[in-house]
């Protein structure tokens, strides 16, 4: 009996011990988590969901998207490119330096002993940070997720499966209202194989009107309905597509830095 209760104080304690470990810690932390701001900038990140993308995590929820859909970029590493802006007054000897040198695609250590070479020799280099990883190299998404882009979700919508594609950054890599809502209604007149089920029952099929709804979708003629008929989605469907639009996740963060494409990187001047 004695050591039946040493044990049972025992387990109690551990048990105890986790649960504060691991929940309340996390919750207090997670909890108490505030708007950050940009890297580099005074922008504060995130911004409050409005309108449908506010009622849309709503939809997202209830129609189990989570079950097939991660909204959770992963990275394994980061990379450097490093950049030539201005060959300065030596473009010959920069140019024959520059050509022998691995610029693309390399350690921070390999980057700045690159960067130090051509600008002994009066060159001028940018240093381009990168995140690197199967999710990144998919174009699911820039960098990998961080706390700070769930600030706004209760429930946060990680999901664990991913019979579909992660969507963190879906309102950056597919930015069009009209081609979300075809995808909704019929997936496989966008995605041919496409192993998503159809949610039809976020659309109304309806008699054209004395002019069509200018809401009505542009569907391919295997997937449209029949002649005098078309499809229009209800505002549940307008809420969900307007937070699929809202994950963006596209901005970098003290705790997932990166560094933005601009015009100057992807055009360097040459002297």
């Amino acid at each position: 009996m004695k050591n039946g209760f040493t044990v049972f104080i025992a387990a109690l304690v551990v048990l105890g011990a986790s649960w504060t470990a691991f929940v309340l810690g996390a919750a207090v932390q997670l909890g108490h988590e505030k708007n950050t701001t940009v890297l580099n900038s005074s922008d504060v990140y995130p911004l409050q969901r409005a309108g449908d993308a506010a009622f849309g995590l709503d939809v997202y929820r209830a129609n189990a998207c989570a079950a097939c859909h991660t909204e959770q970029v992963q990275q394994s590493g980061m990379a450097c490119d490093v950049v030539l802006t201005s060959a300065g007054k030596n473009p010959t000897a920069v140019s024959n330096l520059v050509a022998t040198l691995k610029l693309i695609g390399i350690p921070e250590v390999e980057a700045d002993a690159a960067a130090d070479k051509i600008t002994a020799l009066g060159g001028k280099v940018e240093t381009r940070i990168l995140a690197t990883g199967g999710d990144i190299a998919r174009g699911w998404g820039i960098r990998h997720s961080v706390a700070a882009d769930y600030l706004y979700d209760y429930p946060v919508q990680l999901g664990s499966l991913r019979v579909g594609p992660d969507l963190a950054a879906i309102g950056v890599r597919l930015a069009n209202a009209n081609v979300l809502l075809q995808h909704l209604y019929a997936p496989k007149s966008v995605t041919p194989n496409s192993a998503m089920p159809p949610f039809k029952f976020l659309f109304e099929v309806r008699p054209i009107g004395a002019t069509p709804s200018p809401d009505a979708l542009n569907l391919p003629k295997e997937f449209a309905p029949a002649s005098g008929y078309e499809v229009v989605p209800k505002p549940e469907a307008k809420q969900l597509v307007g937070y699929l639009l809202s994950l963006r996740a596209d901005v970098p963060l003290f705790e997932a830095p990166f560094t933005p494409p601009t015009p100057a990187t992807n055009a360097p001047a040459t002297k």
